[in-house]
């Protein structure tokens, strides 16, 4: 079974809309995350975080990803108007691939003709999703959450139920334990005291000596 994940990005990108699933992920369920994008170069997320892709589409292989991610766009323009982002979508057509997309980020997977015969839902304006042709709104469900086939779509909102539903779908975890559950109540000082046990503890002494030795060393 593959043990990665894989992100797909763009110009204006959004880390904040897919950082739980992927930091769940990485952290808790030490499933690699790979990063693609049309070209091996800086790209900005919206929030002015510069980002190298690790690999371009061409090193892609479907069968190597547990799911691909797409998270949502502040302006979906210059993705949209990239041909190499919509070729490569395009070439996912009829696989079995989990492809997990948040907020605007559908419009790209309309374009590539994925959505065709999909339920979906996406942050896209109205008047955008009535006005391109490619989108095919008649199959839009007005709700924060639709799964349909292999494709999970999420608005920006419901970040923490796109992670939560990704993990679930995945067969990883159950999610039963709250993960990502806001906070509801008040906690005892005990509940609030964690641990990390002798032999991580262990672990994080020894590496915490070398960095003093190699400090003392300079």
């Amino acid at each position: 079974m593959a043990k990665k994940a894989a992100v797909m990005i763009y110009p204006q990108f959004s880390m904040q809309e897919i950082s739980c699933l992927t930091d769940a992920l990485k952290v808790y369920f030490d499933i690699e995350i790979d990063v693609f994008a049309s070209k091996k170069e800086i790209i900005c997320s919206e929030d002015s975080f510069q980002v190298i892709p690790h690999k371009t589409f061409n090193e892609f292989r479907p069968e190597d990803y547990l799911c691909l991610i797409l998270p949502g766009i502040y302006n979906p323009l210059p993705a949209l108007f990239d041909e190499e982002n919509i070729r490569f979508l395009r070439m996912l057509k009829g696989s079995d691939l989990l492809i997990c997309s948040i907020s605007c980020s559908p419009i790209l997977l309309a374009k590539a003709g994925l959505l065709d015969d999909v339920h979906y839902t996406s942050g896209m304006w109205q008047e955008m999703a009535e006005y391109l042709p490619f989108v095919p709104h008649q199959n839009f469900i007005h709700q924060p959450l639709v799964k349909d086939k292999n494709i999970l779509t999420a608005m920006g909102f419901a970040y923490r139920e796109f992670a939560v539903e990704t993990i679930r779908t995945l067969g990883i975890d159950a999610c039963e334990k709250g993960l990502f559950n806001p906070v509801t109540r008040s906690y005892t000082e005990e509940e609030l005291t964690f641990y990390m046990g002798k032999e991580n503890f262990s672990e994080f002494l020894e590496e915490y000596e070398s960095y003093l030795t190699q400090k003392e060393e300079r």
